[in-house]
């Protein structure tokens, strides 16, 4: 099998999609990509200023595209229901914006920020826009995990990492949320007789700004950066998961090359046996409902 690759990437004319963290590194070229294949980009993004910067720049690079700055900050919930209010149908649900290897600090419900923002913004801005993705052409929602989902557990005694935080550990944990989730949200789709689809994926290793906030990554990434996918690249298992005919409820998307860190084209990915599992899911599902005051309104699989 060869992989999927930007040119498999069919006409999106008449589509719209929301795209987080749409401003930089592969949100951006998420976008671009859309954009260039006729869909109309919503722009989620928490500072304006830079969002239009980039809309700027997207706009050179698909000329003519429809692409609108929606104001998005998941760290707060009032502003990710603000933002679904908006939202009166979708097609595509992009959830990619996420932080990566902070200090340690609380949010949405208490939570550890990795937490709060990567995966409990996440499910409420899906769980928001359900009704509007389901009045979409193919709709669906596509979650960002990552390959650091792999010895992640998720520890629902420390969900505040109040103890033995460590920035590593708590980004894994977030990333296996988002897997979690995104998993679970289509066995409770499919159960409920919907027509939205929610599709897993990662980006490999690639060069983006997610490691700013470390101060050993700016002297690591120039050397490491030959090695990695660009963020370009990275953007390719979502552009599979959002567009590919072939792409089904449920499944996982990575780079088809070493080990899934890099690779030119995109397939199948694998999820750990904990990301699988609909016991721990569903029990994730209620704490997410809980810390987050937003029911998605679809109850158990079975």
């Amino acid at each position: 099998m060869n992989g999927f690759t930007f040119d498999d990437i069919p006409d999106q004319s008449g589509r719209t999609a929301l795209v987080t963290g749409a401003n930089t590194g592969i949100g951006f070229h998420i976008s671009e990509m859309l954009a260039k294949n006729g869909a109309k980009v919503l722009m989620g993004c928490r500072n304006r200023e830079k969002a239009e910067d980039a809309r700027q720049d997207l706009l050179k690079l698909a000329p003519g595209a429809q692409i609108e700055i929606v104001d998005l900050d998941l760290e707060d919930i009032a502003s990710v229901r603000a933002a679904a209010d908006k939202i009166d149908s979708l097609d595509l649900l992009i959830n990619n914006a996420g932080i990566m290897w902070v200090p340690q600090a609380t949010g949405t419900g208490g939570a550890e920020r990795h937490f709060a923002v990567n995966h409990l913004g996440h499910f409420a801005l899906a769980s928001l826009l359900l009704p509007a993705l389901a009045k979409g052409k193919d709709p669906r929602v596509v979650v960002q995990s990552s390959i650091a989902h792999r010895p992640a557990t998720i520890d629902f005694e420390n969900l505040s990492g109040e103890h033995d935080y460590a920035r590593q550990k708590f980004y894994g944990q977030s990333k296996l949320a988002n897997l979690m989730f995104a998993l679970e949200l289509d066995r409770r789709l499919r159960a409920a007789g919907s027509p939205i689809s929610s599709i897993a994926c990662h980006p490999g290793v690639a060069k983006t700004e997610l490691t700013r906030p470390v101060g050993w990554a700016k002297l690591v990434m120039p050397i490491a950066a030959p090695l990695l996918n660009t963020a370009k690249q990275g953007a390719l298992p979502a552009l599979q998961a959002a567009t590919d005919p072939e792409a089904k409820g449920g499944d996982y998307y990575g780079p088809y090359g070493f080990m899934e860190a890099t690779g030119s084209t995109s397939g199948r990915a694998v999820a750990t046996a904990t990301a699988r599992d609909p016991l721990l899911a569903a029990r994730l599902w209620e704490v997410s409902k809980d810390m987050t005051g937003v029911d998605p309104g679809l109850p158990p699989a079975n």
